[in-house]
């Protein structure tokens, strides 16, 4: 895994196919600073810690999460700070959690190779709820970074977030973009209104979970074709 510097206050990580790990976010503001989202487990949020450590930079105080996926959030249990997900998020999670049982773990494993592959070795599934939650949307100011989070229409979830940070012209989406799980089809009208969303905010780059880093034409352009 790599870290990439955007600028001096965004970073984010490497994604990675075979265990299907996503690109982690961190933003550096003057008084504290916050990861975008926690990771597939506490093996990948350690492997990003140990990045941030290298460049000399603090362990994140807040993580956001982008929505409630496995490979986003099941790592919460073992992050520095504090959590904080939407509140459709947060019930996927618990609900999860009331469902764990080594039966329903069984056929966690087997929803996708990556799943296993990261959990190998019988490397227990630690899933928490967050420490906050939020309804609608969030203004965060880390110090000198002012950074939105909100609730989004998405052809991937139902529960998506969307961290944006007017004053970087940064956009963190997660896995917005992609279809549903595991088909990765996507509804058109809900493309639809992702991409009206989008076309409202004043960016330049945009980062999710399992893609280079896309300017905003890029983006648009991108979700345009595939409706």
């Amino acid at each position: 895994m790599n870290l990439y510097k955007l600028s001096d206050k965004i970073y984010y990580s490497e994604y990675e196919q075979e265990r299907d790990r996503p690109a982690l976010g961190y933003i550096k503001g003057d008084r504290f600073s916050i990861a975008v989202d926690s990771g597939h487990s506490d093996e990948h949020v350690k492997e990003f810690y140990d990045l941030l450590n290298k460049e000399g930079l603090e362990l994140p105080s807040l993580t956001i999460i982008t929505h409630w996926h496995w490979d986003h959030s099941f790592a919460m249990h073992a992050i520095s700070g504090l959590s904080i997900a939407n509140r459709r998020t947060d019930r996927y999670l618990k609900d999860f959690i009331s469902k764990q049982n080594e039966e329903y773990e069984k056929q966690f494993l087997s929803w996708d190779p990556s799943i296993a592959l990261e959990y190998r070795d019988d490397k227990p599934i630690i899933v928490k709820q967050a420490d906050i939650v939020y309804d609608g949307s969030l203004r965060i100011d880390a110090g000198n970074t002012p950074i939105i989070v909100f609730e989004a229409i998405s052809p991937h979830t139902d529960d998506a977030s969307l961290v944006y940070l007017p004053k970087e012209k940064v956009l963190f989406f997660g896995d917005a973009i992609s279809g549903v799980f595991p088909t990765w089809e996507a509804d058109p009208s809900l493309t639809r209104g992702l991409v009206e969303t989008l076309e409202t905010l004043d960016m330049d780059y945009c980062i999710g979970g399992h893609w280079p880093i896309y300017t905003k034409e890029e983006l648009l352009k991108q979700l345009k074709e595939s409706i």
